[in-house]
């Protein structure tokens, strides 16, 4: 499903901020100066959405409209796991807009290694450039699921499998759009959100304030630590644009939806709004995550996704395989 996301804001609103706080981390201080200045000089990205509905996965591109250079966040690499086959139809109708429009990919950015989708960082660096690009604790997760695939030695735990690593508070561009890095942990070790411009890339960490946040029962995964993430996301100003990674259509809504704002989430998010403690908050996710069935990707997903999207390494036939690990997660 090829969709396209609201357009950006053609007037700055007044920064709002939750009631009572006051801001004293520097690096969301920054983010929010960023968001800010950008709406008020009117220079934002232009953003279009890519929605995988087999695996309810938005995939966005983000660009400066003066620069035509632009991002890729949370691309899709189509697997049909009774074959065990891959395909790229997904990844080429990015591939396609992109040439269409005449874009420069410098990123490809992946908020963290998905366990519900495989990405196609490569095919898409391959066919665009762009450094492949995820957080610095994505060396925690490898070295977790290392030992849950019994991956060999010959496999780097060290995050070289990617362009690029990012720590909290790092800044880049998207053309002429200022871009800055924020450590969301919770969800996984890795999260990130990449604010670009006036828009900020959420990964799993929040989803529709229908919808909720995400589970933290993954290994590496902890829901206070969660909490602690989105209270910091929502001291961004209350006009930020939100963009999921996913959305699953809550009950009730009858379309698919991946924008919403920072003041949405902080005003109804459903399970973690103004108001909801941070014990409150564990106790539900904790009982919440206990009910869950594992992704139907999990395996093949995380085995690919801490390669940088890449296959394991071909064995003496030339053929790579994944692992099942029988009764361990």
């Amino acid at each position: 499903m090829l969709c396209v996301a609201a357009p950006p804001p053609t007037a700055a609103a007044p920064g709002t901020r939750p009631k009572g706080t006051t801001m004293t981390d520097a690096t969301i201080i920054k983010a929010s100066t960023q968001i800010e200045a950008a709406r008020a000089a009117g220079r934002v990205p232009i953003i279009k959405t890519f929605f995988d509905g087999p695996t309810f996965t938005a995939t966005h591109v983000v660009f400066d409209p003066e620069t035509r250079r632009a991002a890729i966040v949370d691309s899709v690499l189509d697997f049909d796991q009774a074959s065990g086959r891959a395909h790229t139809g997904s990844a080429e109708a990015v591939v396609a807009f992109v040439k269409s429009e005449g874009l420069s990919i410098d990123w490809i950015l992946e908020t963290h290694a998905h366990a519900d989708h495989l990405s196609a960082a490569p095919f898409l660096k391959e066919q665009l450039g762009g450094q492949v690009v995820i957080g610095a604790d994505i060396t925690t997760v490898q070295s977790t699921f290392a030992k849950v695939f019994n991956e060999p030695d010959a496999f780097a735990r060290d995050g070289s499998q990617f362009d690029r690593l990012m720590v909290d508070g790092e800044e880049f561009a998207v053309g002429g759009i200022p871009a800055i890095a924020l450590h969301v942990p919770g969800h996984t070790p890795a999260c990130m959100a990449f604010v670009i411009g006036d828009a900020v890339f959420v990964g799993d960490t929040l989803f529709m304030p229908d919808y909720g946040t995400a589970r933290c029962d993954f290994p590496g995964g902890d829901a206070r630590t969660l909490y602690r993430s989105i209270r910091r996301l929502m001291e961004l100003p209350g006009e930020t644009r939100v963009f999921l990674c996913h959305d699953y259509q809550a009950e009730g809504r009858n379309t698919y939806v991946w924008e919403t704002t920072i003041a949405a989430e902080r005003e109804s998010n459903i399970q973690v709004h103004e108001g909801v403690s941070e014990d409150e908050f564990v106790a539900m996710r904790e009982a919440r995550d206990a009910t869950l069935a594992m992704p139907k990707l999990i395996l093949p997903s995380v085995q690919v996704n801490i390669r940088a999207g890449h296959f394991p390494e071909p064995e003496a036939n030339g053929v790579s395989y994944l692992k099942l690990p029988l009764n361990l997660l």
